[in-house]
């Protein structure tokens, strides 16, 4: 006897293996086996939601926050360009 709705099949194009115990992916949402739950296993195109890191300053050591959408490299030039307290950007400051 089957059981036509119990599980579900991996979204991974090639997989599609039927798992009675699927596992969503908490960043796309879409349904894999676990050989494929890992976002790198199914390539994950929605993993920037969830691999969230704070860049640190390479003048001054310190951590500058970057929101949501914005590019961690431009946010720290301006931190660089603004509010670093290193002596290297505060002497390009003086000289603008």
């Amino acid at each position: 006897m089957e059981f036509p709705d119990l599980g579900a099949h991996c979204s991974w194009p090639a997989c599609q293996r039927l798992d009675f115990l699927p596992l969503k992916c908490d960043a796309c949402e879409q349904i894999f086996c676990t050989d494929h739950i890992a976002y790198a296993q199914h390539d994950c195109t929605s993993v920037y939601k969830k691999d969230v890191q704070v860049p640190v300053c390479p003048l001054c050591n310190t951590p500058v926050p970057v929101r949501r959408g914005e590019m961690p490299d431009v946010v720290v030039g301006e931190h660089i360009d603004r509010d670093c307290k290193s002596d290297p950007a505060q002497r390009k400051r003086k000289h603008q």
